[in-house]
């Protein structure tokens, strides 16, 4: 799909990270005697992932399970949604002016307003034809996002799950009574996943924010990770 070399669209993390990985990197590593139960990092867009997937599973599983007011629910899933769209700002700031894909994260927290936008509209207006289609509508904005991302980094995982969500959305009309059970687990499975596996992307550039010292770091850890998918 892409003019560059062949790498799986999932595969285990690798440790070789970049200098914009390294900012804000969380290393877990849980040891029961000598037995470890748990060795991963997880960089900032990981932790973005994260953040989403919880914030996507409270929404959906309360409007799945929880019998309060849609007004109610509206009200909350605004204000998670506005600190989702804050929280990615300020996570991905240093990678994506590392990477020049400030423009991604514009356009994803672009998606996210819009949607609440819609939905609010509709909660609040008792509009019909949007309080029918709030899964659809979430998950038509979600591949719009993965497919437009996967384009920016040349990543075929982001543009699968892009292809996935909207697949998704044939489903619903078959699990009309659980449809946001079902949302909320392809949207917030999804998120787990990415966080959990290393995705494909084009090589790190050369960018103008780091010093020479930091592109030659970058540069021996990207063959690093190329020597080891061989």
């Amino acid at each position: 799909m892409f003019n560059l070399p062949p790498l799986p669209f999932l595969r285990i993390k690798q440790k070789e990270v970049d200098i914009q990985d390294l900012c804000g990197l969380i290393k877990i590593h849980w040891r029961v005697g000598s037995t470890t139960l748990i060795n991963d990092i997880y960089t900032r867009i990981d932790q973005i992932s994260i953040l989403w997937a919880l914030i996507t599973a409270i929404i959906f599983f309360t409007a799945q399970f929880c019998p309060i007011s849609w007004q109610s629910q509206a009200i909350v899933w605004s204000i998670l949604t506005v600190i989702g769209t804050a929280g990615m700002i300020c996570l991905a700031h240093f990678w994506v002016v590392v990477e020049q894909l400030r423009w991604v994260v514009m356009f994803w927290s672009g998606l996210m307003l819009l949607g609440l936008g819609i939905t609010d509209i509709g909660i609040f207006g008792s509009i019909p034809v949007i309080l029918m289609n709030l899964c659809p509508l979430w998950l038509v904005l979600s591949a719009i996002g993965y497919i437009v991302m996967g384009w920016g980094m040349y990543s075929r995982t982001f543009i699968l799950m892009g292809i996935f969500h909207l697949l998704g959305i044939m489903v619903i009309p078959h699990v009309l009574e659980w449809q946001f059970l079902t949302t909320g687990l392809i949207m917030a499975s999804s998120l787990i996943l990415l966080s959990e596996l290393q995705w494909d992307m084009r090589p790190p550039i050369e960018s103008k924010v780091l010093n020479a010292e930091q592109i030659e770091f970058n540069r021996r850890q990207h063959q690093l990770r190329q020597s080891q998918t061989r």
